[in-house]
């Protein structure tokens, strides 16, 4: 047994443990050693030869070798810039249709997530919160405005019937997309515990299928509503005034003169069509994923005019998360914008809503909010030879 510092019973013992410890995994050569020991046989006279040619062979050298170590551990060698290259997006390849899974780690797919969740849904709920707030504080001290010399027994065309439809045909078809766009942003928090699981699973997929085919309306009436109503929505002199005034909207007895639109009406107009731009050019990249380079092409637009150094370009996946962070952001507004039109047009002015209900309204209700248009309207009347209304303005 020379050559052997632990006697054939020890290395017995040895094993013993190790069995009882239930440590499995030994190398073969190390066993058979320990075996040759305790038989005392050949094996035991040759464990020194052994030990160094079959076991000096299949167990590593202790020392680093070009960076690597015995046990597969990371010696000088690091996978640091590895990771670093996956969660930047570097793509591999892939054999299947769809390249887009050829990367394995899109990172910003967390801040998307972080700020669809986070502070477009939190600063989204305080915007329609302080909307509605305010315009129950104006109306609590304002009250309903009112036809001052009451109604009379004349009335004025104020919208002819193609417009009535443009104007139904946007408004309908956007309340229906602000209800489920705001289903999907709170429905869970909001409608979920009201009606339970299977009903809002129902609401949600019909919503889903309203929001998709009624964004198609909903463009459609964007461009009546401009193509009739533009040359009406030019700011001239006659704006400053109002806009100098408030519209009178927080005095009594003070209306100051406007046309067809005043100042207020062309706001929501300008928003109206900017904004409905913007949010169905980000919806129709929505309806059609991956198609579009919207934003590729606006940030590089941007990059030329400004000097910035937004990023250009951007993946197909890049392009829908911005897409729908923009289309939650845009929604959201206009819900508010919307919400202080239609408080306007029918809780807010008594007459009001007779211009988009029958089109016909009161001619004191006009010559109060439009007496520049009215005086327009029976001019033109007058020339023609038509029997307009009194021209006589309401004192």
């Amino acid at each position: 047994m020379s050559g052997l510092s632990i006697p054939g019973h020890g290395l017995l013992q040895v094993a013993r443990r190790f069995a009882e410890s239930g440590v499995r995994r030994c190398r073969p050569a190390v066993l058979a050693l320990c075996l040759g020991a305790a038989l005392g046989g050949p094996l035991a006279a040759s464990g020194p030869a052994l030990a160094q040619q079959g076991v000096a062979q299949e167990i590593p050298s202790e020392n680093p070798v070009q960076g690597h170590v015995p046990g597969n551990t990371l010696g000088t060698t690091s996978d640091s810039d590895l990771w670093r290259a996956v969660r930047s997006g570097v793509a591999g390849k892939v054999s299947i249709p769809d390249k887009k899974s050829a990367t394995l780690v899109q990172s910003e797919g967390e801040l998307w997530r972080a700020l669809k969740n986070g502070p477009i849904a939190l600063y989204g709920s305080w915007a329609l919160l302080g909307m509605v707030v305010m315009l129950c504080l104006f109306f609590a001290l304002r009250g309903r405005i009112r036809i001052e010399h009451g109604r009379s027994d004349e009335t004025i065309t104020r919208f002819e019937a193609i417009e009535r439809f443009g104007h139904w045909l946007t408004a309908v078809s956007f309340v229906v997309l602000g209800l489920t766009g705001l289903n999907v942003m709170y429905g869970r928090y909001v409608l979920l515990p009201v009606i339970g699981p299977d009903a809002f699973s129902l609401v949600t997929w019909w919503g889903k299928h309203l929001h998709n085919y009624l964004a198609f309306a909903f463009m459609a009436g964007l461009v009546m509503i401009f193509l009739m109503w533009v040359r009406h929505n030019i700011p001239d002199r006659t704006d400053i005034k109002w806009v100098l005034q408030a519209g009178g909207l927080f005095s009594k007895h003070l209306h100051p003169p406007a046309k067809k639109f005043n100042a207020g009406q062309k706001v929501i107009f300008w928003l109206t069509i900017l904004g409905g731009a913007s949010i169905s050019i980000s919806g129709w990249s929505l309806l059609f994923p991956y198609t579009t380079h919207f934003f590729s092409d606006t940030f590089a637009l941007v990059n030329a005019v400004a000097g910035t150094e937004l990023a250009t370009p951007l993946t197909v996946l890049q392009e829908q998360q911005l897409a729908t962070l923009w289309h939650s952001i845009m929604g959201v507004f206009l819900v508010c914008v919307i919400i202080a039109h239609i408080y306007i047009g029918s809780l807010g002015m008594e007459g009001a809503f007779d211009a988009m209900g029958s089109g016909e309204v009161d001619l004191n209700w006009a010559k109060e909010h439009h007496s520049l248009w009215v005086e327009e309207v029976q001019a033109r009347e007058a020339r023609s030879g038509g029997q307009g209304p009194s021209a006589q303005p309401a004192e």
